[in-house]
């Protein structure tokens, strides 16, 4: 484990972590971290070595030419970069990283340890999955948490899950067996429309991670990104008669399955995300 210095005096500090592979349909997840890094010019805390955790034939190493033509070759490893958040009173942590091949209890250990020695007392991960949802309509987010005082606060319910797990699973269990209150964030990405990167559903994280975090999120570019899109992804479906049908019938199942409360309760959220971002106090 290196660190660019030591551990600074953080302010009720978060962490979020997202991780490439498995967990991260579309890079949406990754993609969602990377873009807070960028927009909060998040400086680089501390990088784990890979050897441990990484296969490097499925996780390979890129060589660079630097400036001076000098040859680099870069590692895939796990960076916890830490960023101060101009609009908020509380620090945040960026975990991001390859889903480990190897030794996930001790992955998950380190990164708590740094958590908790950084003084973290909260932790989100992100994900996104491939599903059945329209691009036409919003991105799904859905969230579990265990804890009690997250589950008020961010509306949310413990998972009732039951099947194969990725490390956002295995780093949340031993956050919360080391104190430190833990909750999960998946966007759900039109199964169709798989290649990266898919900022509509980075934008939908970023979302619901700005709920969950009870603070304005920069939003940069993203939203015009998203339009962009949207826009090739009516154009592909327009040109393909079988995808148009079949984005019509789970447009179809989708607005039939869709409560009217609920459609309300995302009114008020993004209202709500309105007056954060007008630096108002929603209540």
């Amino acid at each position: 484990m290196t660190a660019s210095s030591e551990i600074p005096q953080l302010r009720d500090p978060w962490m979020v972590a997202a991780f490439e592979g498995w967990n991260d349909a579309a890079d949406a997840a990754s993609g969602t971290v990377d873009h807070l890094i960028e927009e909060w010019d998040a400086e680089l805390l501390i990088e784990l070595d890979p050897e441990e955790y990484y296969d490097f034939q499925m996780h390979r190493p890129h060589v660079l030419a630097g400036d001076d033509g000098e040859r680099l070759i870069t590692w895939p490893a796990p960076q916890v970069f830490h960023a101060r958040p101009p609009r908020g009173d509380r620090d945040v942590l960026l975990l991001r990283a390859p889903e480990p091949n190897f030794r996930w209890k001790a992955f998950c250990s380190t990164v708590i340890g740094v958590a908790k020695l950084a003084g973290v007392t909260e932790l989100v991960t992100l994900g996104a999955l491939l599903a059945d949802s329209p691009h036409t309509r919003p991105v799904p987010v859905t969230g579990s948490t265990n804890d009690a005082a997250l589950m008020e606060r961010m509306s949310l319910q413990p998972s009732r899950y039951h099947g194969p797990i990725g490390i956002t699973s295995v780093l949340n269990e031993i956050a919360v067996q080391e104190g430190i209150a833990a909750a999960s964030l998946w966007a759900a990405v039109p199964h169709y429309l798989a290649e990266p990167p898919c900022p509509k559903a980075t934008l939908a994280l970023l979302h619901a991670l700005e709920d969950a975090m009870g603070m304005p999120l920069p939003q940069g570019v993203l939203a015009e990104m998203t339009d962009a899109w949207q826009r090739g992804a009516e154009d592909l479906t327009s040109r393909d008669d079988e995808i148009a049908e079949y984005v019509e019938a789970l447009e179809n199942e989708r607005d039939t399955s869709e409560l009217p409360e609920a459609s309300g309760d995302a009114i008020a959220r993004e209202f709500e995300r309105y007056l954060r971002r007008r630096n108002v106090d929603p209540e």
